[in-house]
């Protein structure tokens, strides 16, 4: 099954459970636009090279779309439509107006140069110039993509659009160049927000809670940090390739100097909360079936699925990235009792300071950290009561519980303007 129809089964169980009107559900299953582009780049050894990038808008009915661009060997258009809906949901369940869109361009980045980089999110600016737009359609980073290429786009953009300063085309961006304070962190500090409240009902104590975490970029490295200063033990990390394990927890803030040394977490053995005790090596497919509390998904779409999900031992987990875990792994965690806390909601915390970050960018006013966290934290825990009364209410998982709440706030905006 594709990411794109897993993301249509949920949607399909999604509106059995909650008897959303046959045409609301259409609408939400197809997206409203799909878009593929040629980026041609002449290369630093002289060749030209044709790069395929894509832009899939999904649904703009809350407000313009929004959602990142990532820059991958594997990016395919079954992945951007599925991650451009599962935005719509996304920003739905956390009540932002925006609706959902994603991007991408089959590359290894790590193969280009710098100036080859640049070259290529220019072209694609470009390409995509006609369909985006501070009220259009907004992209933001996602997987290999950074503050610094959000700045190439936006002055690209800027340049096509007549030369007019616009830099809230995108977010992400430099602090320098219109970005918000805590955006680097916010999906990680988004996903904490939830991951306590959950702990607080459950009455469970983050001293005696062992973490894992899968991906250890931008959103687990992040986690990593933020769980680390509130008393967790993470106890295994991972990277694209492979991971950590130590026993008596990891020294965050070691690995994390250590992983910027040595370019892969794997190298980094020496960094056990022990003195003197080396940290064992082990492959993404161990990481996932170690014994622990709480496991932290950040890396890509699919990773706990059919041919795994029966030897996953946590006891609960966080899913920071998109899609990490398949429909039929899905049925088997609810099976296992294991609690998921559901991506659209628990790293919906990246697109609400992306959103405070285009509210900035209109006002030409920008907010503290401490006025960004404040407003997070608000939004995030807000959102987790009505995910968890619509799982209450409707005796269901808190991913059917986060897509009910979405659609419900969707089918209501359909109804008002007369689409339903």
């Amino acid at each position: 099954m594709s990411f794109f129809d897993n993301t249509l089964a949920l949607i399909d169980k999604a509106s059995s459970i909650m008897h959303l009107g046959a045409g609301a559900k259409s609408i939400l299953s197809n997206p409203d636009r799909i878009i593929q582009v040629s980026v041609p780049v002449k290369m630093d050894s002289g060749e030209v090279k044709v790069f395929t990038g894509f832009r899939v808008q999904h649904c703009n009915l809350p407000g313009p779309y929004k959602g990142g661009i990532r820059y991958h060997q594997d990016v395919n258009m079954e992945e951007v439509k599925a991650l451009a809906t599962l935005m719509t949901f996304k920003c739905s369940v956390v009540g932002i107006p925006l609706g959902g869109g994603k991007g991408g361009i089959i590359v290894n980045p790590k193969e280009l140069s710098k100036r080859e980089l640049e070259a290529m999110t220019r072209g694609y600016a470009e390409a995509i110039a006609q369909f985006v737009g501070p009220t259009i359609d907004v992209p933001a980073p996602d997987v290999n993509t950074d503050g610094q290429i959000m700045a190439w786009f936006a002055d690209e953009y800027s340049k096509v659009k007549g030369g007019e300063n616009l830099p809230g085309v995108v977010t992400g961006k430099p602090l320098a160049y219109g970005g918000s304070l805590g955006r680097d962190k916010a999906t990680a500090q988004g996903g904490f927000y939830v991951l306590d409240e959950v702990m607080k009902q459950k009455g469970l104590d983050a001293k005696k809670t062992r973490v894992v975490i899968q991906g250890f970029g931008n959103a687990g490295s992040h986690c990593a940090e933020i769980l680390d200063k509130a008393g967790y033990k993470v106890v295994a990390v991972s990277d694209s390739k492979g991971g950590i394990y130590c026993a008596d927890g990891i020294h965050v803030t070691n690995a994390l100097s250590c992983k910027f040394e040595k370019g892969s977490i794997q190298e980094c053995q020496d960094v056990s909360m022990t003195a003197g005790q080396k940290c064992e090596r082990i492959t993404n497919e161990q990481l996932l079936e170690l014994e622990c509390d709480i496991l932290v998904l950040s890396a890509l779409e699919n990773q706990v699925n059919s041919q795994n999900v029966n030897n996953v031992k946590a006891k609960m987990i966080l899913e920071l990235a998109n899609g990490p875990t398949t429909t039929e792994a899905d049925e088997v965690l609810k099976q296992k009792g294991i609690v998921v806390i559901p991506d659209i909601l628990a790293n919906a915390g990246g697109v609400t300071v992306s959103y405070f970050e285009l509210v900035q960018n209109q006002a030409n006013f920008y907010w503290s950290a401490e006025e960004v966290e404040t407003r997070l934290k608000e939004i995030m825990v807000k959102s987790w009561n009505r995910v968890d009364e619509m799982h209450t209410k409707f005796n269901t998982t808190y991913r059917m519980g986060a897509f009910i709440s979405a659609f419900d706030r969707l089918d209501q905006i359909m109804k008002v303007r007369g689409i339903v």
